[in-house]
């Protein structure tokens, strides 16, 4: 079973073998992801790897591109750091139309 991710207490590491259960990954598969620095973790003195909680919706995004497009998971971080950036940007063009427009009302 799948534990959504909004529903893991926030704040806590999640350790490699927990974050593998509530992501439904191998956890070979998840250190891969981190190798490859597609997965933010902490890695300890014997290697385990321990992931913030919000690494969940992260790995999912990661597993839906992977599925839905034709690319290896090295030109998915790619991928990833273009859409994030795309997120970026837009966000500040509705925070800057925004802005905008509340000062257009006091200008006329």
């Amino acid at each position: 079973m799948t534990v959504h991710p909004l529903l893991a207490r926030p704040g806590r590491p999640l350790s490699q073998a927990e974050f593998a259960r509530r992501s439904g990954l191998h956890p070979e598969h998840l250190h891969r992801l981190f190798a490859l620095g597609l997965l933010r973790a902490t890695p300890d003195a014997d290697g385990r790897l321990s992931f913030p909680v919000g690494e969940l919706a992260a790995v999912h995004r990661i597993e839906r591109l992977r599925a839905e497009l034709p690319v290896n998971y090295a030109a998915l971080g790619l991928i990833v750091e273009l859409l994030d950036r795309i997120s970026r940007l837009e966000m500040a063009l509705r925070t800057q139309r925004a802005a905008h427009e509340s000062t257009r009302g006091w200008i006329s």
